[in-house]
């Protein structure tokens, strides 16, 4: 009995080693298979694509642990299919129906920070793709040599690069706006009216002042309210993987928007212009500089933006009397004009018993030093000024092979080849 049940479970081990072997040999292909980057689709797909990877995608919790403009990534990997196919008709129609989902998506979301900014980052490394991979020799010298081999094979999508280059600028301005908006009603309370430095606030009984830097205060605005803006605009860019450059971009318009605003400000309110109010506009600029260097923004050039209103905190602060004080004015006050800095001058409130007005004859001293300068006659900035965003070439550094599509994209009919 014994001989037998040994021979009976020989058998089974023979015959389930020939099971693993014949299993091995189906599975090690495939595990062997080398991806080359690219999406099959077929034509009629075209619509699923958009609908799934454009126009239903959203940017919260599809962003986590992804790499930076991943759907921007897979719309490539789905053109290099339609060019390896050399078919233009194919490659046309997707580019055209890519582009138009986009522009949907940011015509149904023109008023959400989230949507604009996950778009403005994904049409940007859309762009990036199109250049790294197009074949071109001054594009190509960032690559690997693996990247190179994913080049475009047949098609030059030189003319879309233009177009995609025109919308990215349309999501950016929309974008901008749609952060100004959202910031501008607590520039003036936060920066000039709140009182942050203890006991600067003379005229204002304490009762009044408590009330004011009340957390309960829901309709009072307070720097910090300023710096938490900031913030969720710079951590939802950065959770959408918006290009440093970009995002420097976008900050620096911010600040400047800040600085131009508070100044405009000060200069229609003459309660606002005197030593004590000089002293807690620089405060709440160090506040300002002390969140960029906290957020490594230096090289954004953002401070420089505030320089007029930095100025004008001085100016309010530095004493106001003899020749050498309108000398130390003319030389420092390079950043405001002629008429600005007379209006600062002549609107000059003291709020103590120790400060006195700034007399005419010095008011006339310090403009016949600056009737020497050119510069331009205006009061008022111009709060809706954009500077001119530029796009930096970004290779990614991401295998387009490496790329897998996660299950969340509901992009199941597609083929990773």
């Amino acid at each position: 009995m014994k001989d037998r049940i040994i021979r009976k479970l020989e058998d089974q081990i023979k015959t389930l080693t020939k099971t693993i072997e014949k299993a091995n040999e189906v599975h090690v292909p495939a595990l062997s298979k080398e991806y080359v980057g690219m999406m099959e689709y077929k034509k009629e797909d075209e619509e699923r694509i958009v609908q799934n990877l454009i126009l239903d995608l959203k940017p919260r919790g599809v962003v986590v642990n992804m790499i930076p403009g991943l759907p921007a990534h897979i719309l490539f990997m789905c053109v290099r299919y339609a060019d390896y196919l050399n078919d233009a008709d194919m490659l046309k129609s997707f580019m055209n129906v890519t582009i138009d989902g986009i522009k949907q998506v940011i015509k149904e979301y023109s008023e959400d920070f989230e949507m604009l900014s996950f778009w403005l980052s994904n049409t940007f490394y859309f762009l990036n793709c199109l250049k790294q991979y197009s074949g071109e020799e001054e594009f190509m010298k960032y690559n690997t040599p693996r990247q190179n081999k994913n080049c475009l094979k047949h098609f030059d999508l030189s003319e879309y690069r233009q177009i995609l280059s025109d919308l990215a600028i349309r999501i950016y301005h929309q974008f901008v706006v749609v952060m100004e908006n959202n910031i501008q009603p607590m520039i003036v309370p936060g920066m000039l009216e709140y009182e942050s430095l203890q006991g600067i606030s003379g005229l204002k009984p304490t009762g009044f002042r408590k009330r004011s830097s009340s957390i309960d205060d829901t309709d009072t605005y307070t720097m910090t309210s300023i710096l938490q803006q900031l913030s969720y605009f710079y951590s939802t860019m950065c959770q959408n993987g918006l290009d440093s450059e970009l995002l420097k971009q976008a900050v620096k318009q911010l600040f400047f928007l800040i600085g131009a605003v508070t100044l405009n400000s000060l200069f229609l309110r003459k309660d606002m212009c005197s030593c004590r109010k000089g002293m807690q506009i620089r405060c709440n600029i160090s506040y300002l500089e002390e969140w960029l260097k906290d957020k490594n923004l230096q090289s954004s050039n953002a401070k420089e933006t505030l320089e007029p209103l930095s100025q004008a905190a001085w100016l309010l602060q530095v004493k106001k009397i003899t020749d050498d004080d309108a000398k130390e004015i003319y030389e420092h006050c390079t950043s405001l004009s002629t008429v600005q800095i007379v209006k600062i001058l002549n609107s000059y409130t003291p709020i103590d018993d120790f400060e006195k007005r700034v007399t005419p004859s010095f008011v006339r001293k310090v403009q016949a030093m600056l009737n020497n300068r050119e510069d331009v006659p205006q009061l008022m900035l111009d709060t809706k000024y954009l500077f001119q965003v530029t796009f930096p070439f970004t290779p990614s550094p991401h295998a387009l092979e490496m790329i897998q599509v996660p299950s969340s994209f509901k992009l199941g009919f597609l083929t990773r080849v």
